[in-house]
C-alpha cells in the first residue's frame, strides 16, 4: 500500500492533493504538514479521497453522526436513508455502528455510497461472528479480530474506533470500586467482558503492534475509544476514565512513532462545570491528541431531548479544543434513531461547533453570521434562508408562520422598519 502520510511528510514531500485540502481547510499546508508530523492534525479521508477533512485546532470543528442496525432492527433501506439525511444535514463523516447479521452487507453500502469519510468499530463485527459462531459475543477471538480489521481496512473504512485502553488491569478494579453506571460503551464492555470470562488481556492492547502495522500499511486513521467514558455525570472524571485516558496517551505516542495517524475519543456524560476542565485534561494526557466527544451529556434527565444536552457540552467541549464532536440524537437512551433523529442530531451538534468556532476565533467562522445579520437588516429573506444552517427547515417555518409576507413575529412594529 505504500508509505502512510506521516511518512511521507516526515521526508520533507508535500502531496498535491494534500495542498488541495489544506487551501480548501483555510489552513496553511506548511503549519498543517506539521502539525500532522507532530501528531496534533489528522486528515480522514485522505486515502480514499472520500471529501477529507483536518482535525486540527487551526481549522473548524467538525461533526460525525453515527448510524448503524440493532440486533433487533435491520434494514438496509432505512440506513441508507439515514445515510442520506446525514450527508444533507451537513455531517462531515459517518460511522456505521451496525450490529446486526448482515452488517456486512450495510457497510459496504456506506462505503459506496458515502461521499464524506466513514468509520467503524471492528470489534462490534468480531462480537456478531462470536455470537453467530460460538454462541456469545464476548467468545472473541484474535486472529478473527485482526481478520476484522484487516477486511474492513482493505474494504476502504477510513477511521475505526479502537477500545484499546479497556485493559486488564482496570477491568479487575470494576468490581471493588463504586461507579453508578458501570461500563456503558458498547465496545468496551464487550471486551471488558472477555477479559472476565477468560482472564486474558485486550487483544488491541496485548498486540498493539501488530495493530499499527495494519493501519500504517492502510494509511488509516485509529480512533482511540473511551470504553471506560462515564455514562452517567456523578461517574466524570473518576478512577476509571482518567486510567483509560492515561494509557491512550502512551499509545498514542507509540502510533506516531509507527506513522499512524490517532485521534483520542471522549466522554460521554460530563457535567456542565467539568466539561473544559475534562477537555485539558485529556489533551494534557494524549499529547495534544485531536480529541473526538460523543457530547459530552450534561445532564441524566432529559430523555428525548439530548441532541440538545449534547449540543450544550459539545459547544463548550469545542471552545475548550475538541477538534470533533460526534452527534447525539434526541433518541439517545430511548432507541434507535430515525432518519429525522440522524438530522436534528446532526443540526445541533453542527450549532455547537460552529458557536466554538466562532469563540476560538477561527479564521472566517463569524462571517457567516455577519452574512446574516445584514441580511436580516435588509429584510432580504432569500438571503436569510440559504444563509440558514437548515435552509430546508427555515423556509418551511417561514411559510408556516408567515407566509410569503412580512414576519408575523412584529408585523408593522418590525424595528427594520421602524428605524428605515
Amino acid at each position: 500500500m505504500g508509505e502512510s502520510l506521516i511518512e511521507t511528510l516526515r521526508k520533507g514531500i508535500i502531496p498535491e492533493d494534500l495542498k488541495e485540502i489544506a487551501k480548501k481547510e483555510n489552513i496553511d499546508v506548511n503549519l498543517l504538514k506539521e502539525e500532522i508530523i507532530k501528531g496534533e492534525a489528522v486528515v480522514l479521508g485522505y486515502r480514499t479521497k472520500r471529501s477529507p477533512i483536518v482535525l486540527s485546532k487551526y481549522t473548524r470543528t467538525k461533526v460525525n453522526a453515527n448510524i448503524g442496525t440493532s440486533t433487533l432492527r435491520s434494514s438496509l433501506k432505512e440506513e441508507r436513508e439515514k445515510l442520506e439525511e446525514a450527508l444533507k444535514a451537513g455531517a462531515d463523516a459517518v460511522m456505521d455502528l451496525s450490529l446486526s447479521d448482515d452488517l456486512d452487507e450495510i457497510r459496504k453500502m456506506v462505503l459506496g455510497e458515502s461521499t464524506v469519510p466513514v468509520g467503524t468499530v471492528p470489534v462490534y463485527e468480531a462480537a456478531t461472528l462470536a455470537r453467530i459462531k460460538r454462541g456469545a459475543v464476548v467468545k472473541l477471538d484474535t486472529e478473527e479480530i485482526f481478520d476484522v480489521l484487516e477486511r474492513q481496512m482493505e474494504e476502504g473504512v477510513d477511521f475505526m474506533t479502537i477500545h484499546a485502553g479497556v485493559t486488564r488491569e482496570l477491568v479487575a478494579k470494576l468490581d471493588s470500586d463504586s461507579r453508578l453506571e458501570g461500563v456503558v460503551s458498547r465496545g468496551g464492555a464487550i471486551l471488558a467482558a472477555y477479559i472476565k470470562l477468560t482472564g486474558k488481556e485486550n487483544p488491541y492492547y496485548e498486540h498493539f503492534d501488530r495493530l499499527l502495522e495494519l493501519a500504517r500499511k492502510y494509511d488509516v486513521v485509529l480512533s482511540l475509544g473511551d470504553g471506560m467514558r462515564p455514562g452517567a455525570i456523578k461517574d466524570a472524571g473518576d478512577y476509571f476514565e482518567v486510567g483509560e485516558q492515561k494509557i491512550l496517551g502512551e499509545l498514542v505516542l507509540r502510533a506516531r512513532e509507527a506513522g499512524v495517524m490517532t485521534v483520542v475519543e471522549g466522554p460521554g456524560h460530563v457535567p456542565l462545570h467539568m466539561v473544559q476542565d475534562a477537555v485539558k485534561r485529556m489533551k494534557k494526557l494524549t499529547h495534544n491528541a485531536p480529541l473526538y466527544l460523543l457530547g459530552p451529556v450534561v445532564t441524566d434527565v432529559a430523555p428525548g431531548f439530548d441532541h440538545i444536552t449534547g449540543a450544550i457540552g459539545g459547544a463548550l467541549a469545542a471552545w475548550a479544543g475538541v477538534e470533533f464532536l460526534c452527534y447525539v440524537t434526541p433518541a439517545e437512551h430511548l432507541g434507535l434513531p430515525t432518519k429525522e433523529d440522524v438530522r436534528i442530531g446532526v443540526i445541533a451538534a453542527r450549532i455547537a461547533g460552529h458557536a466554538a468556532d466562532i469563540a476560538k476565533g477561527i479564521k472566517g467562522s463569524m462571517e457567516w453570521d455577519n452574512e446574516m445579520s445584514r441580511a436580516r437588516k435588509a429584510l432580504d429573506w432569500d438571503a436569510m434562508m440559504e444563509l440558514a444552517m437548515d435552509t430546508e427547515i427555515a423556509k418551511k417555518m417561514r411559510l408556516e408562520r408567515s407566509g410569503e409576507g412580512p414576519c408575523t413575529m412584529c408585523g408593522e412594529y418590525c424595528v427594520f422598519l421602524l428605524l428605515k
